[in-house]
């Protein structure tokens, strides 16, 4: 054995999560032992790498690798090492968890997307792994930064086709076995590196703390620091710290007998001096001759998991049940609502067993203005078994549906408190339990912060079970809910998008086109947004089938306008017209006067950047007159400024000067002021055009006036970017061509 840090080895979740809840964990806040290890791995950061003894200067961060079983401690070693080493990376220390507490690995683009967060460099909603990979490394380039990548998965990669040339036959079994060991050994460890690879900056000025269960066979130059048990006189000082110091100075022998029951494992030392500290009468021999004596059954004849169940076995039946149902809880994140749910009991009985079990070394308190707790990695394969073992298959799904819907129910009151007072959501919150209710927008807010990464894992938890595909789907709308509430769409929209593709799983899944057709036009406007134009012309197309398939006519005319949305964005502006028309044709069978002027707006649009002015005028004409029987001011008048921009094209300034005069006189009845100044100024362009510079800086004077001294930033708000011709495009230009009204 060697000298140890000790942990429970649970790793702070997420990029940002606070580096105390795994280097202190349950040994009472401060690190101890490692020395040695610490030391070598410390040397090996200066440790002159292949690239320099060839003369070249290292290309990539330097990896220090952490290996050693879940429980080790080799998350407690590299926040250790991390802490001593911050001073040497001014730029801060990025952390994060690449697996699951089901050992589940964590996609690479959710990694670089959480460690893109952390510095604070935006990342377009839906880009994929390699685009989130490239840019975290160009965010990386000018900073010397401490990457920590915890829990790296031992992913399986898919085994190799058989040889067609005959290998050379064995001489023994033993011989074969051996062979089969070392290549799923090598398989594993390749399949950790890949893992790892696309997050390492291309810079020697960063370095990276890996920890994994094995190497990375994959990454040249990186030499593992390989953890045991740990040693005796570390394992009676982590005694000592729970149990107190009289029985073990008083029994010495004992509890050296309890270490190597233990066998020196530090998270099963951590729950041993968690059962003495609560029974201060008891003697160290009397549990080391009770974990001794437990009968041996495969996987459970470790240290942790012997002394583990005769902690389990100590426990009151519905603390035990609880516990067991811990292993459902989303990122192995808990509070006390989800344990409540689970359990069936009160929320208040669930944060007092909660903390007993901090007490008894079986959770972590983390560190959050929420009371909140992590569940250890190692413990949650052995509370898996028992809840298989010893809950029907049908109790723990009815324990899963109560926390969804626990869930559910705080989203919507998360979402509810950022309505009116007198609204019907906010008189529908007060008739709930207070245990459910925020007193403000404020509290709510920093709930949906600080339980974002778990509520986005129950989201993805429920889709993959499958069985509760409805509770599933109330989660997500809940969700999508409150996030744009207190967010917004567009600080949301990573989010956004990964919940809309959950969504689109499950519609598919059930075969619900009505669904399926909402979230593809939902993931199609992100795409075109972040200009992934294509992407979103194809996925529009299919929510267009999808809507023609369920009789949604909102759907189809919304999908058909989109699809011209993105042949306009494509250039493609004949198409656009054409597409444009057919969402205009279905909103004039169902009488929508208003959607049809629009429609009418945004053919005259397509039309204008086609050069075909004859076509554009008749369509604004139309424009105008929809808007005019909608009793719509303010369109209209914006109608009429398109109109006129698209008479001075077609060469007609007189009426161009005419129609811009009506489109001004209609701004200043609607007491649309940003509408009038745009209005004034375009008048005063036509003026100039027309020979009549004194009449222009009167209306351009009108404008300053009604605008101030932001004129310039305001005017130029309104007009936007330039069309065909150079001259600005209106407000109602830009609605009209970005297909999202």
């Amino acid at each position: 054995m060697t000298d140890q840090a000790v942990d429970t080895d649970g790793a702070a979740r997420g990029a940002a999560a606070s580096p105390t809840s795994a280097a202190a964990g349950a040994d009472g806040g401060r690190f101890v032992g490692r020395h040695r290890e610490l030391k070598e791995l410390r040397a090996d950061i200066d440790r002159a790498g292949l690239d320099t003894l060839s003369g070249r200067k290292a290309p990539r961060a330097r990896v220090l690798l952490i290996a050693g079983r879940p429980g080790s401690g080799r998350t407690a070693l590299a926040e250790e090492l991390a802490r001593q080493l911050a001073d040497a990376y001014p730029d801060g220390i990025l952390r994060a968890r690449l697996s699951d507490p089901d050992g589940t690995p964590v996609p690479t683009e959710r990694t670089a997307r959480e460690l893109l967060d952390a510095l604070d460099v935006p990342a377009p909603a839906g880009a994929g792994e390699d685009d989130l990979t490239a840019t975290l490394r160009a965010a990386l380039a000018d900073r010397r930064a401490l990457l920590l990548l915890d829990d790296v998965a031992d992913i399986v990669a898919p085994p190799a086709a058989p040889s067609a040339v005959p290998s050379v036959a064995k001489d023994a079994d033993e011989t074969d076995a051996a062979d089969e060991t070392e290549d799923a050994d090598a398989v594993l460890a390749a399949g950790a590196a890949a893992q790892v690879d696309p997050l390492l900056p291309d810079t020697p000025d960063c370095l990276v703390v890996a920890v994994s269960g094995g190497p990375l066979t994959g990454i040249p130059d990186v030499r593992p620091c390989t953890l045991g048990g740990l040693d005796t006189k570390a394992a009676l000082d982590l005694l000592t710290r729970s149990a107190g110091s009289v029985r073990i100075t008083v029994d010495p022998r004992s509890a050296e007998s309890l270490v190597e029951a233990c066998g020196g494992h530090p998270a099963a030392l951590v729950i041993a001096g968690g059962w003495l500290a609560a029974r201060p009468k008891a003697a160290v021999a009397d549990l080391t001759k009770q974990v001794r004596e437990l009968p041996e059954d495969g996987a459970a004849d470790s240290g942790l998991a012997r002394v583990f169940r005769q902690a389990y076995a100590g426990l009151p039946g519905p603390a035990a049940r609880i516990l067991r149902l811990l292993c459902l809880a989303p990122a192995g994140y808990v509070d006390p609502h989800t344990a409540s749910a689970l359990a069936g009991c009160s929320v208040n009985a669930a944060r007092a067993t909660l903390d007993d079990f901090v007490a008894l070394g079986l959770l972590r308190a983390v560190d959050s203005p929420l009371p909140q707790y992590d569940v250890p990695g190692c413990l949650v394969p052995l509370l898996r078994e028992l809840t298989e073992t010893q809950d029907r298959p049908g109790e723990v799904q009815l324990a899963r549906a109560r926390m969804l819907e626990r869930t559910v129910r705080l989203l919507q009151s998360c979402r509810a408190v950022t309505e009116p007072g007198d609204s019907a959501a906010r008189k529908k919150l007060a008739g709930l339990p207070r245990a459910l209710r925020f007193p403000n927008p404020r509290a709510a807010a920093e709930w949906l912060r600080i339980r974002r990464p778990a509520l986005l894992a129950a989201a993805r938890l429920a889709v993959a079970d499958g069985e509760l595909d409805t509770l599933a789907r109330r989660l997500m709308s809940a969700l999508t809910r409150a996030l744009a509430a207190h967010w917004g769409t567009e600080a949301a929209a990573p989010d956004l998008y990964g919940i809309h593709q959950l969504v689109l799983d499950v519609a598919e899944r059930r075969d619900l086109p009505r669904e399926q057709a909402a979230a593809l036009l939902n993931l199609a406007d992100l795409d075109a947004r972040t200009g992934r134009t294509h992407e979103a012309l194809a996925r529009y197309r299919a929510a267009l089938d999808c809507a023609r398939a369920a009789g949604d006519p909102y759907a189809t005319g919304r999908a058909m306008e989109s699809v011209g949305g993105a042949y306009q964005e494509l250039g493609d502006y004949p198409r656009a017209a054409d597409w444009y028309g057919r969402a205009l044709a279905e909103h004039q069978a169902r009488d929508e006067r208003a959607e049809a002027a629009r429609l009418h707006g945004r053919i005259a649009t397509a039309h204008t950047y086609a050069g075909r002015y004859g076509e554009a005028l008749r369509n604004w004409s139309s424009a105008v007159a929809g808007h005019r029987k909608t009793g719509d001011l303010p369109a209209r008048a914006r109608a009429l400024g398109e109109l006129a921009r698209v008479q001075e094209y077609a060469g007609r300034p007189e009426d161009c000067l005419r129609t811009c005069q009506e489109a001004v006189e209609l701004a200043r009845q609607a007491a649309d002021t940003r509408l009038l100044a745009a209005l004034q100024l375009r008048l005063a362009d036509t003026l100039d055009r027309l020979g009549d510079p004194a009449a222009a800086r009167l209306h351009r004077a009108a404008a300053e006036r009604i605008l101030g001294s932001e004129l310039s930033g305001e005017s130029a708000e309104v007009a936007g970017p330039a069309s065909m011709d150079g001259a600005p495009a209106s407000a109602y230009e830009i609605r009209s061509a970005s297909g999202r009204d």
